[in-house]
């Protein structure tokens, strides 16, 4: 059996990496020219499904790596004032292991056949039921299945299922991160909820690591090259819907938010990686009808996009990954045939991947800015 899978992200390169240790033949095609050609570093927190589906998919031998780059998340999610008063909660606390997505993704990296440049822009099935995937600036590749895994502007599905296209909630956030000195770690009230002043909300996450990635990677699994990265603070500024940075870069229309804002906030925003902040935009995928069973499938953001309020993006991507990956090398040893693994796979994906995006949705309001809705006191 032979995988083809678009996009290197980490939903694609945690099953190809399930794959890779059956046995099964697989290349991952990705667009950018190069994996470090877009920045894709800020922290994440790993659920339990997620947690349990990414150590399901990587080698054994390299838990005690991922163990030791990792660390727990207990918050209270509290929302406070732009000078730190405790003015709400947003519910209950929130636990789980926090990860940083550019660190994850080298380790993911290691070891697979990962073609750049290759931006896929279409696909053949062919009589023989193998699939044939068409790319600008490369020959075609040719596999028994071709798993789009490349992301909300997934060009796999736009082919697949060209009814299921992406929803912009409309909301903008500037997000960043800053070293994490001992003066941004007397914030730790604010990290997990939300600060809220001047019509914006301010959301913060420490990335802490037990053992600096590159140390830890040269200790513990020296075939393994991590990022020379430390501690530091991820911040995410929502704007009021439709919002936008007219000519200011990402840090400047931070700060033109916080005017009175407690010095030390506006010193993070400050002191920030002014070449890793961006605005970005909130756009969903729900699953909708499901396609004509066939040599192609999707994974990850490329059908189920998520809010990132809800906390539930990556770990959904992990879970294909997992689910996926299973059934796989069910059919690659004989236990069932391709077409019949691939259709499991996705009855059980469109389900909770639907049910995943709701849940993000749901989360969304109460972190978006709104001047007509009083916080809580």
């Amino acid at each position: 059996m032979r995988v083809s899978i678009a996009g290197a992200g980490l939903g694609g390169l945690c099953l190809a990496q399930a794959l890779r240790g059956a046995g099964i033949e697989v290349d991952v095609y990705e667009r950018d020219p190069a994996i470090t050609a877009r920045f894709q570093g800020y922290r994440l927190v790993l659920d339990p499904v997620g947690l349990e589906a990414l150590h399901s998919c990587l080698p054994q031998r390299w838990h005690p790596l991922l163990d030791a780059v990792v660390s727990d998340a207990y918050v209270e999610r509290l929302a406070l004032d732009a000078q730190l008063n405790k003015i709400g909660e947003l519910g209950p606390a929130r636990s789980g292991i926090v990860v940083d997505r550019h660190v994850l993704r080298h380790l993911l990296l290691t070891g697979l056949t990962v073609h750049t440049g290759a931006a896929l822009t279409g696909y053949d099935v062919l009589d023989n039921g193998r699939v044939e995937a068409r790319f600008a600036q490369r020959d075609p590749a040719t596999a028994d299945l071709l798993v789009g895994a490349d992301g909300v502007g997934s060009a796999v599905r736009q082919v697949l299922t060209p009814q299921t296209t992406p929803t912009d909630t409309g909301v903008r956030f500037v997000i960043g991160r800053t070293p994490l000195t001992e003066q941004f770690a007397g914030l730790s009230r604010a990290y997990g909820g939300k600060i809220v002043g001047g019509g914006v909300s301010l959301l913060l996450g420490a990335m802490r690591f037990p053992i600096p990635p590159k140390e830890a990677a040269e200790k513990l699994a020296p075939e393994v090259t991590l990022p020379d990265i430390h501690d530091y603070v991820r911040w995410a500024m929502v704007l009021p819907p439709n919002g936008s940075l007219g000519t200011l870069t990402a840090q400047e229309a931070a700060l033109s938010r916080m005017n009175g804002w407690h010095p030390d906030l506006q010193a993070l925003i400050e002191q920030a990686d002014s070449d890793n902040s961006t605005l970005l935009s909130i756009r969903v995928v729900e699953p909708g009808e499901r396609w004509a069973p066939g040599p192609v499938t999707l994974l990850g953001d490329a059908i189920h996009a998520t809010s990132p309020t809800g906390g539930n993006g990556a770990n959904t991507a992990l879970r294909d990954a997992g689910l996926l990956g299973r059934c796989l090398i069910e059919a690659a040893e004989g236990r069932q045939d391709l077409l019949s693994a691939v259709d499991g796979y996705e009855r059980q994906m469109f389900e909770y991947g639907g049910e995943a995006v709701r849940h993000s949705l749901a989360a969304l309001p109460a972190f978006v800015p709104n001047p007509e809705r009083p916080e809580p006191a």
